[in-house]
């Protein structure tokens, strides 16, 4: 797609988007006032690295308020999110390296350009084909932008570790790089552990890292194949161990007794207890 690409009409959404479009210009007009020479000391203040760790938190928060259902939540963190992204593009505005416009069309330019089944003449089966459309379409503008091209992308660092470890595999797999089946990987998984059995005994400290390492990578990749997210799994499971640790500790004070008096067989007799 070049320069001014404009959608076709029968592709727009026919709904009034005049409430949206209002509410919008309203929030950019409160961001203006804020960092305006005579507004907030503190927003004037910020910089793109002094709020990146707000965007951060609040990205989590958003992430949280999806988890437990909570629509009005959502909507809440959803909308302080929205304002640190516009804060931050108004930051490198007023730095003059880009404007919120510019960023605005770089990104429908890039939905149009990697939608060609939709935006184009482009033929699909079903989301694998559109999987693959992409990854050929980015690794073009990364070529062309002189990037080194690789089929993992370039996930960011800070993801959590076992998040990008799935996300890594997933990249992997559609390259034909993974295992058949589930099966494959626990006994790559019983590999792992003992390699890291022998590490161990070897008191190597590198080693054993390596080792741990390879353990939880692997890990990671059998809850893939199992259709399963590890970091979601990995969330639930300690969900589930803060809750029976708490209702432990609430048994063992109804009993009069400290825990760390306590030693550790009558601390799994409890620990069964509320299981």
């Amino acid at each position: 797609m070049h320069g001014e690409t404009r959608l076709k009409e029968e592709s727009l959404d026919k709904r009034n988007f005049a409430s949206e479009v209002n509410e919008f210009v309203e929030l950019l007009k409160v961001l203006k006032r804020l960092r305006a020479p005579d507004g907030c000391p503190w927003d004037r203040e910020q910089t793109p690295k002094s709020i990146k760790k707000y965007m951060l938190e609040e990205a989590y928060e958003l992430y949280e308020a999806i988890d437990k259902e909570d629509a009005q939540e959502v909507k809440e963190e959803l909308g302080d999110l929205f304002f640190l992204l516009l804060f931050l593009a108004d930051l490198f505005e007023e730095s003059r390296d880009f404007s919120l416009a510019e960023a605005l069309f770089s990104i429908r330019e890039k939905m149009i350009r990697r939608h060609p089944h939709i935006f184009g003449d482009v033929k699909v089966r079903g989301s694998m084909d559109v999987v693959a459309n992409w990854q050929a379409i980015k690794d073009r503008e990364q070529e062309k932008k002189g990037r080194k091209k690789s089929s993992l992308g370039n996930l960011p660092l800070v993801l959590p570790a076992l998040q990008r470890a799935f996300r890594l595999c997933e990249r992997a797999s559609r390259v034909g790089f993974d295992w058949k089946r589930p099966e494959e990987v626990l006994e790559k998984l019983r590999e792992e552990t003992g390699e890291l059995e022998e590490a161990m005994k070897s008191g190597d400290r590198e080693a054993i890292e390596d080792e741990l390492g390879d353990l939880l990578f692997t890990a990671s990749n059998l809850a893939r194949k199992l259709d399963l997210n590890p970091e979601e799994v990995l969330k639930k499971a300690l969900k589930k161990f803060v809750d029976r640790f708490e209702k432990m500790e609430e048994r063992i004070r109804q009993n009069g007794k400290e825990m760390r008096e306590m030693d550790i067989s009558e601390l799994e007799s409890y620990w069964q207890e509320v299981k």
